[in-house]
């Protein structure tokens, strides 16, 4: 399992009236690290012509970030199959190493001019398994 990360800083913008991360920044991290990951480890001819949609996600709220915290946010495919992938995303303060959030997503793949679900391919699995 291949896991891509990376670090942001809690900003003013990212917090809500209770001075805490605002649900719905966690549910923009997690589509942005997703996206990140497969634009990053993807040849741009693997690229062409898909497209990854969410199917659903379940997302757990552990403890709250704060206004400067360093959040490290960690990735990985858990599962795949047919046209559904499961991408795990984990949240954690990375000073404290506290787990933050943690979410698994179904992430449907289609096909960019139909918009029908088409077969993850070996190929695509490969990439996030070597990465």
């Amino acid at each position: 399992m291949e896991v891509f990360e990376k670090r942001i800083v809690v900003t003013h913008d990212d917090l809500d009236e209770l001075e805490h991360v605002n649900n719905v920044r966690y549910v923009q991290w997690i589509q942005d690290i997703s996206k990140e990951h497969w634009q990053t480890v993807a040849p741009n001819e693997m690229k062409a012509g898909i497209l990854w949609v969410v199917k659903n996600h379940n997302i757990d709220y552990m403890n709250a970030a704060l206004l400067g915290d360093e959040i490290l946010i960690r990735t990985y495919i858990a599962n795949t199959k047919g046209a559904l992938s499961v991408r795990c995303v984990e949240m954690y303060n990375s000073k404290t190493n506290q787990l933050l959030v943690r979410s698994h997503t179904e992430w449907c793949l289609l096909n960019a001019l139909s918009l029908k679900p088409i077969r993850v391919s070996e190929a695509i699995k490969k990439v996030f398994s070597s990465a």
